[in-house]
């Protein structure tokens, strides 16, 4: 029996990685991240504490929380 040959390979792209690097994260004020997660964790709860929502409770939360800091500055 002949040995298989080996394919060629593909050559190698040296293009740079598609995702965008991340040189400076927006900080956010002092306090809010713990503000956004404990809303989000009280929207789950809400919400009967179904999983596959953790997104949505995050936006939903930081959504509530930006209005709460915009009616309060008015």
């Amino acid at each position: 029996m002949k040995p298989k040959a080996k394919k060629p390979s593909a050559p190698r792209s040296k293009a740079r990685s598609v995702r965008p690097s991340v040189t400076n994260p927006i900080e956010l004020p002092e306090g809010m991240w713990e503000r956004i997660a404990q809303k989000a964790f009280d929207l789950w709860r809400e919400r009967g504490s179904r999983e596959g929502y953790a997104l949505q409770d995050w936006l939903d939360a930081e959504a509530a929380v930006m209005e709460e800091i915009h009616e309060a500055r008015e």
